[in-house]
């Protein structure tokens, strides 16, 4: 699916290396790798142990950068960020990373995620006398950890994260050190990895295969690591009863050539679709993917159901991304300028059409029509997820119940919306099969990890 133009956005990607005399090079191709994450703004800000100095702006990583611009970032320790806007409005003042400069010294973080308590803190903050120059959430940490009141960086950054709530990676650098901290759920994606003596970390594996760096570990939920001239220095904070990773990084989120927990998110796609075909079989003539992330669902399908694949869809690698809007209008028009059906492969076939997930349903009414538009004799649906009926509160754009078609239709009323010949979703049971336990479901069965607090509730 093409994010509603495509349906759902995560809010970004992170990256960080230290040690490394090329590290605003680093950084850069990295933050082009997990460009998939965000494309409404990207920054970068590196330190070269005395001074630290950064660029960022709106747009996409080679809008913003330049080799020139990269040359003029000297230092070998950097921070990077690609970022879509979910807390707080959109604008420069809001790309990542945020800078902030003090007589004892300067400091610079990026974030992934959602603060749960956001809100209530920053509020708290500014009754204590604090500005806020954004309105992300990402910037009450840099508040709390100005007020933590202790002498060390460390001990102050672990104060400050002991008062936050919800799904959080963060990467914070001073002129003299890197700190990575994950939420104690490890809701979202975050590895550490080697480039000879540096250490990078980043929110997918695919980054670490750009730059050339050797993967380590994941990041574990509830850890803070500090990475210095000395060396990596790691402690677990806080610990939950479980991990629960977002389910929809293998499902659309993550790249294919990333690994999460061990596992590549192509293969796991690929068996989501397989047991989408055993739960869900249906007759059709052809198999056909909604391009990029659904293909491997749709090719593990056509594999267990013994139903020809065939490129019936194709993207236009052209087209600005619309995608990034969030006005309805926009959204219906990009699906027109990104996709379009292949007439050869669909005409007089009954098209089984696979996607991975199913949000507010402008995509996938459209994809429907364009493909009966192209001769398609029948069309029939087929997720590779279940129904998304809850909002996501944790870094996903989905935080209001009107907006999402599955809690306000039933699954034949969907059918009858999108005008498909048939539409199935496959089961929380069978997502567990491919995936195993540990994982946020939140979006799909209301079940959260974390408190939700009541201003998210309101909608």
């Amino acid at each position: 699916m093409v994010a509603e133009i495509r349906g759902l956005n995560e809010e970004c990607g992170v990256f960080g290396v230290w040690g490394h005399q090329d590290a605003s090079q680093i950084t850069y191709y990295a933050l082009h790798s997990l460009q998939h994450r965000g494309q409404e703004g990207t920054g970068i800000v590196v330190t070269d142990g005395e001074t630290m100095q950064g660029k960022k702006g709106e747009g996409l990583v080679t809008d913003i950068f330049t080799a020139q611009s990269i040359t003029e970032l000297r230092g070998s320790g950097a921070i990077g960020h690609v970022r879509y806007s979910i807390g707080g409005a959109d604008g420069y003042e809001n790309v990542q990373p945020l800078l902030f400069r003090s007589q004892s010294g300067s400091l610079a973080l990026c974030h992934n995620g959602n603060l749960m308590n956001g809100e209530a803190l920053r509020h708290q903050l500014e009754g204590q006398g604090s500005i806020f120059q954004t309105t992300s959430d990402s910037e009450v940490l840099a508040h709390l950890i100005r007020r933590g009141g202790f002498s060390s960086l460390r001990d102050r950054v672990k104060y400050a994260l002991s008062m936050l709530k919800g799904a959080y990676a963060f990467l914070i650098m001073t002129e003299t050190e890197l700190l990575v901290a994950l939420d104690p759920h490890g809701m979202r994606p975050l590895s550490l990895g080697r480039i000879g003596d540096a250490y990078v970390v980043a929110s997918e594996t695919c980054a670490f295969d750009i730059v050339g760096a050797q993967f380590e570990r994941d990041v574990l939920p509830g850890e803070l690591i500090v990475i210095n001239d000395e060396g990596l220095h790691s402690e677990i904070l806080a610990k939950a009863s479980s991990r629960t990773i977002c389910a929809m990084e293998y499902i659309y989120f993550s790249r294919p050539d990333s690994n999460i927990r061990g596992i590549n998110v192509h293969t796991a796609r690929k068996k989501l679709g397989k047991q989408l075909a055993r739960e869900c079989p249906v007759e059709a003539d052809v198999v056909t993917g909604v391009p990029d992330s659904s293909l491997s669902a749709a090719i593990g399908y056509a594999e267990e159901s013994g139903i020809p694949y065939e490129m019936g869809l194709i993207k236009s690698r052209y087209v600005g991304r619309t995608f990034i809007e969030p006005s309805q209008s926009l959204r219906e028009q990009g699906v027109k300028m990104k996709l379009s059906a292949v007439r050869g492969v669909v005409e007089g076939k009954r098209v089984a059409m696979v996607d991975d997930s199913f949000v507010r349903g402008t995509t996938g009414k459209r994809i429907t029509h364009m493909l009966k538009e192209a001769g398609a004799e029948e069309v029939h649906v087929l997720i590779s997820s279940p129904p998304i009926r809850y909002p996501c509160f944790y870094g996903i754009d989905t935080l209001t119940t009107k907006e999402l078609i599955a809690a306000n239709n039933t699954i034949e009323e969907i059918k009858e919306i999108i005008g498909a010949d048939s539409l199935n979703f496959l089961s929380v049971e069978g997502m567990l099969k491919v995936l195993g336990c540990g994982h946020c479901l939140a979006c799909f069965t209301g079940e959260y990890p974390t408190e939700i607090y009541p201003e998210y509730l309101r909608n």
